[in-house]
């Protein structure tokens, strides 16, 4: 059975909530290499788009987000290395 769960990240500047799905057992159900992978995959789309002159997209915000998706990407790697290596997050 799957149930929906929230967990807060801190923000830049306030705090997002993302929906995790875990099992009955509270097992979460997406690897965190392929969340990782996402936050990067996100950020390089919207450098490209920005690159491409896409309207609407202001340079220095994409940048910044980008940096953040980036930051936030690296938490992630370096809390499943010290989980997998035996140390604290």
């Amino acid at each position: 059975m799957r149930e929906r769960r929230a967990t807060t990240i801190p923000g830049v500047n306030r705090e997002v909530t993302l929906p995790l799905i875990v099992d009955d057992r509270g097992t979460l159900q997406v690897a965190a290499v392929d969340v990782s992978k996402l936050l990067r995959t996100v950020g390089a789309r919207w450098l490209h788009l920005v690159e491409a002159g896409e309207d609407g997209l202001d340079e220095d915000t994409v940048a910044a987000l980008t940096i953040e998706l980036a930051k936030l990407a690296d938490r992630i790697d370096v809390a499943c290395i010290a989980h997998s290596s035996g140390g604290a997050p």
